[in-house]
């Protein structure tokens, strides 16, 4: 386990230890992935105006070097709404990790091919 601060917190919703849980597992799966993550914000919401598709919500903000990432979902249930949200964000580190090794691996300027050139 890291040293990485997860921070859990409920808007119109108790969270229970089972719930508290199912997040800390989630997200430490993203902690393998990328070590250099600082801290995690999770908010679970409950919105009981809006319509029953969309009723519980998540958020997830991952600060890390460069720009955060924030990432949030919605659905009928909750744990349905961490799985999807925990998926999402999984594809934001990777994608920003192969994009950092892009750039790491070819510095300098890119060929444009024809499109650089008077005709």
């Amino acid at each position: 386990m890291s040293n990485t601060a997860i921070v859990i917190s409920g808007v119109h919703l108790e969270l229970t230890e089972a719930l508290k849980a199912t997040v800390r597992n989630k997200v430490e799966k993203l902690l393998r992935h990328n070590d250099r993550i600082v801290k995690v914000f999770v908010e679970l919401v409950f919105n009981h105006t809006r319509d029953h598709a969309r009723e519980f919500g998540a958020q997830i903000r991952l600060e890390l070097p460069g720009p955060d990432i924030v990432v949030r979902e919605e659905s009928e249930d909750l744990y349905k709404s961490i799985d999807i949200l925990v998926d999402k964000v999984d594809r934001q580190l990777r994608r920003r990790h192969r994009l950092v090794k892009e750039k790491r691996n070819h510095p300098g300027s890119t060929d444009l091919g024809s499109l650089g050139k008077n005709s």
